[in-house]
């Protein structure tokens, strides 16, 4: 069984499972993570095959946390982003603590922006801020994570945020600038807009950009145009694998 200073978490994308032993102590990995290509279609079952086949990789019998891409509440998927619809009013929490062969309150699911939050705010770029802190992770689409001195409001969905008549992420994820070969400044320009609308609705005392491109945050970062201090996640991708790991050990509230 894992101990108390040990967890593992996983962390379920638009385009990549991945998942690790976690240093509960440290707040960071234990070794390498393991990713796997997130199944297409992405139905429940599918994606609850890929997650036992990397708890499994890891021997891990202790519990598990595990993010997705939806609005979580009591277990249960709420939502579907960049998932499979299927996933809408999926106990989650039941399905992935069948398939892993755990009790229930073994398996703790949550949104995966929030759970990046709390790796940050506990060993990361939000150590020790109060006020209004929000995160963001730029990826196949944009999550966001809330807090209000170190609390968690969650399942915040401020990806979806309408800018210039269009869903935010629509606009300004990473993966848009990817599909568009937007320059880092395009790209950023667009962030910037966002942003702008997210700072008037939330006035943030600090924004912390994470996802896979919080990696090369010296690009874009400086190109922001916002009046809010934005710095890069310092956990980077591995955030939701952390915090995962955490709130399942019961290290962090969730």
């Amino acid at each position: 069984m894992g101990g108390t200073t040990r967890g593992f978490g996983v962390d379920i994308g638009g385009s990549g499972i991945k998942g690790g032993l976690v240093d509960l102590e440290a707040g960071a990995l234990e070794g390498e993570r393991l990713r796997i290509p997130t199944p297409q279609p992405s139905t429940p079952e599918a994606v609850a095959d890929v997650v036992a086949e990397i708890v499994e990789k890891f021997a891990w019998d202790g519990p598990v946390g595990i993010t997705l891409p939806c609005v979580v509440k009591q277990g249960t998927a709420l939502t579907a982003a960049n998932v499979d619809k299927r996933w809408i009013n999926t106990d989650a929490a039941a399905l992935f603590a069948i398939r892993l062969g755990l009790a229930k309150d073994q398996v703790v699911v949550l949104n995966d922006a929030d759970a990046a939050g709390l790796a940050e705010m506990r060993f990361g770029a939000g150590v020790n801020r109060s006020g209004v802190v929000t995160l963001l992770t730029f990826g196949t689409g944009i999550g966001s994570a809330l807090f209000l001195n170190g609390n968690l409001v969650p399942n915040t969905e401020f990806g979806h945020l309408e800018v210039d008549g269009h869903d935010a992420e629509k606009r300004a994820a990473a993966s848009v600038k990817e599909d568009k070969d937007l320059s880092w400044e395009e790209w950023a320009e667009r962030v910037s807009r966002y942003l702008g609308a997210l700072e008037n609705l939330l006035w943030p005392d600090l924004i912390i950009a994470g996802g896979g491109v919080s990696k090369k945050a010296e690009k874009w970062l400086p190109l922001l145009k916002v009046r809010s201090e934005v710095v890069a996640a310092a956990l980077k991708n591995d955030a939701g694998i952390v915090g995962a790991a955490s709130a399942a050990s019961g290290g962090i509230g969730h």
